[in-house]
């Protein structure tokens, strides 16, 4: 019995990984928290301790529906939360999967996040922010003590905990960044959401060919054109430089998605071969999984 709630019998099919996020107010929770949901994992914040048994139990109902499930855990939950030792206790002795994650930081970085937010520590009631970090401290004490990985987020700023937090629950060999090759054209406007833009408007335009005009840069004819026309090869090959550099930068700051833009002036032809070519390139870039989008390909 968990807080009035019974734990589920050890025949029920537990998820495949199960983590309890708590720790020090301010230091990475919510950070922690949404890296994993970028993960793909199910996250549930601010939860009551004695709903640990149920949650757990649906993730163990629902193992393909929920294959991970993260919970966060706080001293938000008032004098609920003095249960969570004896929750936790209970709950490791039904499921080899749950882990505890403790995210830690020194008082003065502590002191330094809450006043750059402006906002009160959860438990300073009328004192001080550093009385409210000693309280929580003392209260989590035996929290801490038992965490299966304590994460010292002293020294890091929200992107590198991100990143960590990636490293340590990431599936292995699993893209850690996601890259969009988008082919569009200009005279219908850049695309909003990219983030780097490359302008294929010096190479030849198929469109003055009337053996190609009707076809697109899917078709091999025009691929072969394109590729063949000077400064194709050398483009790509730049270009290639530039974004792989880019792109391990964006794995580092945690930058989990992003857009390269392709265009000509009706992105039916040129941008089109130009996009596929330069994907084909890129997935030789570590941790990237590559995906190529035609915005204007069906446009008259």
């Amino acid at each position: 019995m968990i807080g009035g709630t019974p734990v589920a019998e050890s025949e029920q099919q537990p998820a495949s990984e199960i983590l309890i996020v708590t720790g020090m107010s301010g230091a990475g929770r919510s950070t922690a928290a949404n890296a994993l949901e970028d993960m793909g994992w199910y996250v549930v914040d601010n939860l009551p301790p004695q709903m640990l048994g149920p949650l757990l139990d649906l993730s163990g109902l629902a193992a393909s529906a929920l294959p991970r499930v993260a919970a966060v855990v706080d001293v938000r939950g008032g004098s609920l939360f003095a249960e969570l030792p004896q929750v936790t206790r209970a709950l490791r002795s039904a499921r080899e999967q749950l882990r505890v994650v403790f995210l830690n930081a020194s008082d003065d970085v502590l002191v330094r996040r809450y006043e750059a937010v402006r906002r009160p520590h959860p438990l300073q009631g009328d004192g001080t922010i550093l009385d409210g970090i000693r309280r929580e401290r003392e209260r989590l004490k035996s929290i801490r003590e038992t965490a299966d990985i304590v994460i010292d987020t002293t020294d890091f700023n929200i992107h590198q905990l991100a990143t960590h937090v990636v490293d340590l629950f990431g599936e292995r060999g699993a893209a850690q960044h996601t890259l969009t090759i988008l082919s569009f054209g200009f005279k219908y406007g850049l695309p909003v959401d990219a983030d780097m833009v490359a302008d294929m408007r010096f190479l030849p335009n198929p469109f003055w060919d009337e053996s190609m005009r009707s076809l697109t840069g899917e078709d091999e004819p025009v691929r072969q054109f394109v590729l063949a026309q000077p400064g194709a090869s050398e483009f790509l090959d730049a270009y290639t430089a530039v974004a792989m550099p880019v792109l391990a930068g964006y794995q580092r700051e945690n930058k989990r998605h992003s857009v390269i833009a392709i265009g000509c002036t009706g992105g039916k032809h040129r941008s089109v071969v130009m996009a596929v070519e330069l994907a084909r390139r890129l997935t030789e870039a570590p941790g990237v999984a590559v995906r190529v989008a035609h915005r204007d390909l069906g446009r008259e």
